[in-house]
């Protein structure tokens, strides 16, 4: 399956209000927002404050705005509400940029590659221990793409639920560091009830003025089928994460 049709995101662009890149003064937060105020005050760039962007400009080419959450590999104490900003590569790939809120001086913690199953199922074992699953995180409601009408949304998710992510953390804001430090840290989505915490996910509800319950029960005839085999390799044991302890002068 393609992860989304070209007919497809033709649709789901027809019925957004907004453009993503006009969409700079959008409002609510995530993990305590961000720290810089407004990064574009005094930077001497002819574009600062007007909200445009070109439309051949790779951050022009983004076009979907989706918000879940997701947990440091390993750690599942360490959770964070992700503002994924994501455009399409080709048919079968989506490549998002990660903030820590949806303000306009968010952190940029990280990035995710987004894959169709017809692709993640050609990869090597191996590699797949690096992908998580999206069927829960649609199914479950957590996943939301703010801003679309419900039948953009809908169609954007009955694409999105058959996908694959791998996303690399570069900024830990969950622990409060302040630049991002250290190395990578390869991150996972949630695969079932009662992981991700309920708070959490309140929280977003509220700012978003959504109901997570609600677009479950919306969302649960949304075809879709088993996980892939090797992907969401947590789920069996098999852990992989960069410590940085490789940074220590006495590694070897």
């Amino acid at each position: 399956m393609k992860l989304i049709a070209h007919a497809s995101i033709a649709a789901v662009l027809a019925l957004m209000p907004l453009g993503i890149s006009a969409q700079t003064g959008a409002t609510g937060s995530a993990n305590g927002g961000g720290t810089g105020g407004d990064t574009n005050a005094g930077s001497g760039n002819a574009m600062a404050g007007t909200g445009l962007l070109p439309r051949d400009s790779p951050v022009g080419a983004i076009h979907a705005h989706l918000c879940g959450f997701h947990f440091y590999n390993g750690d599942m104490s360490r959770q964070v509400r992700a503002e994924h900003y994501c455009s399409h590569l080709n048919a079968d790939v989506w490549q998002c940029v990660i903030y820590d809120s949806d303000r306009r001086n968010a952190r940029l913690i990280g990035v995710e590659y987004i894959i169709s199953e017809k692709l993640f199922n050609s990869l090597s074992s191996e590699e797949k221990k690096l992908w998580h699953s999206h069927r829960y995180e649609v199914m479950s409601g957590q996943l939301i793409a703010p801003g679309l009408s419900d039948a953009a949304e809908s169609q954007l998710m009955r694409d999105f639920v058959t996908t694959y992510g791998k996303t690399w953390y570069l900024w830990q804001v969950d622990r409060g560091d302040q630049l991002p430090l250290g190395l990578p840290k390869l991150i996972m989505g949630f695969t079932a009830d009662g992981q991700a915490d309920p708070k959490m996910v309140s929280a977003r509800d509220r700012e978003a003025k959504v109901d997570s319950m609600q677009i479950r029960a919306k969302r649960a005839g949304i075809p879709t089928h088993e996980i892939a085999p090797g992907a969401d390799a947590w789920q069996h044991g098999q852990v992989f994460q960069i410590d940085d302890s490789l940074l220590s002068p006495d590694h070897r």
